[in-house]
């Protein structure tokens, strides 16, 4: 027999967490689904366990290049057991107490689509006014001869390795990639990046793939770009040999790759509910995340951008509306951030793209050492680099570009301004606490030419 509820959510990363949450909060009847783990591949598989590892090696270089303090060292053991730690030991059990405990019914299974308003999952059907999708991506692996003779990984088995390889391969220049090859490295691991383009994080300022680009060098990873994976196959010694296409060839021990993921919607069923697929399997949703009638898509199998922070924003929108309090989703100042060594964050538009709108853009860029007193109290031998975009014609910034110690934090100074569209002329008139990075807008966006 069907069961009849207000919501069920499909599920149950960040976004359908939201979901979840909010309207259990107001007391509507929900259900969720989760095929795997509550939290999500973020939670277990990629943004949790991936910071946790990445900031013991930041926090290293920064003791080494402090004045006063000397010989830090990494412990992977460590290290690995308070990854294990922070990723609930891959148990969603508490999860699960939790959202009951809330009054939320909760399926583990593959949720379905059968027809409007009715989903199937594990012998059980529910009919609901509202449907969310919230089922994500998996990684994309690209069809390569003799792949299946030799070890690959993606960001499942990197972020839940218990030993790590000598030597390691990773496929692919996205801010992925940039994280891993600066974790691999800096526990000792042996690092290749091959990319296909002509630059790693190509959707960025050129400016910021040449410094990310020497960073990864300084860090001992080895960056290739222009080239791709022709073949692989496993040698004598056990070892794997990555044939490019240029001719050259590489052995390593693990070929990890980051060469993106495509939407979670193959087997959903949303082609029954009236819901649109893109062409590259996402749902295409409206400015309301709305897909159908009665359907709805959070994060990132809407394709619109992949991140844990934007999976959340969409799920406070899908929650309003279905609360009757419907707003605009919006993602002019979204932040993107590659939690690299020194850190890379970014909002907004690059040059180029403002460019490509037809905005009249001007652009800066600010070296910190330069202008800070800030970067030299944190280190003896400091680097950073400040760039702004603004429309000179309104005179507002429209995008803005940080490489630095710490840059995550400093970026929503500019997301704010960008969202809000404050004038110029009112950020160079802000009082900014001294010292901090936060300073650099000041002169960064002083030294703009808006005539």
């Amino acid at each position: 027999m069907s069961e009849n509820v207000d919501v069920v959510v499909i599920g149950m990363g960040p976004g359908g967490e939201v979901v979840a949450g909010e309207l259990a909060k107001a007391n509507r009847r929900v259900v969720v689904i989760e095929r795997e783990l509550i939290g999500g591949e973020c939670a277990y598989y990629a943004c949790i366990p991936s910071k946790v590892v990445l900031r013991a090696p930041a926090l290293g270089q920064e003791v080494d290049h402090a004045a006063g303090i000397t010989d830090a060292r990494l412990s992977w053991e460590k290290t690995r057991t308070y990854r294990d730690q922070m990723a609930r030991h891959w148990d969603d059990s508490t999860q699960v107490d939790s959202y009951e405990g809330q009054g939320v019914t909760v399926v583990k299974g593959e949720g379905r689509i059968v027809k409007p308003g009715v989903v199937a999952v594990g012998g059980r059907e529910f009919v609901a006014d509202h449907i969310v999708i919230a089922t994500g991506t998996q990684a994309h692996i690209p069809a390569v001869d003799g792949l299946d003779t030799v070890p690959v990984w993606t960001t499942r088995e990197l972020y839940t390795a218990q030993d790590l390889p000598d030597s390691a391969v990773i496929v692919g220049g996205s801010a992925v990639a940039v994280e891993a090859a600066t974790f691999l490295a800096r526990f000792g691991v042996n690092v290749t990046v091959v990319h296909r383009g002509s630059r790693i994080l190509s959707r960025e300022e050129p400016q910021v793939s040449d410094l990310v680009g020497r960073h990864l060098e300084e860090a001992g990873v080895e960056v290739k770009v222009n080239v791709e994976p022709a073949a692989v196959e496993r040698s004598d010694t056990g070892r794997s040999v990555i044939h490019l296409n240029d001719g050259t060839a590489l052995h390593t021990d693990v070929i990890v790759f980051a060469t993106g993921r495509t939407p979670r919607t193959g087997t959903l069923g949303a082609d029954t509910a009236g819901v649109t697929l893109g062409d590259r399997g996402q749902i295409l949703v409206d400015d309301q995340c709305h897909a159908a009638p009665g359907v709805w898509a959070v994060g990132d199998v809407t394709g619109i951008m992949p991140y844990t922070h934007v999976a959340k924003y969409q799920g406070r929108i899908v929650a309003d509306a279905i609360l009757g309090r419907p707003r605009r989703a919006t993602y002019t100042a979204i932040p993107r951030v590659v939690f690299g060594d020194p850190e890379i964050a970014a909002v907004g538009l690059t040059a180029q793209q403002a460019r490509d709108q037809g905005i009249n853009s001007v652009e800066n860029a600010l070296d910190l050492t330069e202008a800070l007193a800030k970067p030299w109290l944190d280190a003896q031998t400091p680097h950073g680099v400040l760039g702004v975009v603004a429309d000179a014609d309104n005179r507002v910034l429209v995008g803005a570009w940080a490489v630095g110690l710490h840059a995550s934090e400093w970026i929503h100074w500019a997301a704010f301004a960008i969202r809000t569209r404050t004038p110029v002329d009112v950020l160079l008139d802000q009082v900014v606490q001294f010292p901090t990075y936060h300073e650099a807008y000041l002169s960064v966006i002083g030294g703009l030419d808006l005539r």
